[in-house]
């Protein structure tokens, strides 16, 4: 896949300490640069915009990411992580906010790549219950995609370029994409 904006680049992307696990890695690390692509395409003026009064500001759905991500390493997945009153900015901007979500996640990378399947398999605190560490893993990679797809939306309302982030948009395309949206693509 082609992608005009990439933070952590491959070279940066450590080797898990176990090949089982390079793709919790290598997901972690390609999720974190998709969040950055689309944060990348807001404005400054645009961290207060919301599409209804009951929706969240871009800027709040930004900083949600940030405080929630580190919530659920440190409490659930058991990261070392900073404390939660140095997380956010002190001057909320889209690249301060951008820059602050790939130091983070980049600090993450390694504690990811150390992890050991026994690591993974451990049954850890989550909220009320209790799940295998790697299910609260794959459960905050859903959470930061579930925000990402609402800036998607917030971006194409404002009649903005959507990126690719799992392949082509009817924005951004290459050869070679080949998306399915018919049903002989579909049969393939």
């Amino acid at each position: 896949m082609n992608y005009a904006y990439v933070a952590i680049p491959e070279d940066r992307i450590p080797r898990a300490s176990s090949p089982a696990f390079q793709h919790l890695v290598d997901i972690y690390a390609g999720e974190t640069n998709k969040v950055a692509s689309v944060w990348s395409l807001f404005t400054n003026d645009d961290l207060e915009w919301r599409p209804h009064a009951r929706s969240t500001t871009v800027g709040g759905i930004m900083q949600h990411q940030l405080l929630s991500e580190r919530r659920f390493f440190a409490e659930f997945i058991g990261t070392p992580e900073l404390p939660a009153a140095a997380v956010l900015p002190s001057e909320p901007s889209v690249a301060v906010f951008t820059n602050r979500l790939v130091e983070l996640a980049a600090a993450r990378l390694e504690w990811i790549a150390a992890a050991t399947g026994e690591t993974w398999s451990q049954r850890v605190r989550f909220f009320d219950t209790e799940r295998e560490r790697v299910w609260v893993f794959w459960r905050r990679v859903l959470h930061t995609a579930h925000h990402r797809t609402q800036l998607t939306v917030y971006l194409r309302l404002l009649d903005r370029i959507v990126p690719a982030t799992y392949g082509p948009t009817a924005d951004v395309t290459w050869s070679g994409a080949d998306p399915t949206i018919s049903v002989g693509a579909a049969g393939r």
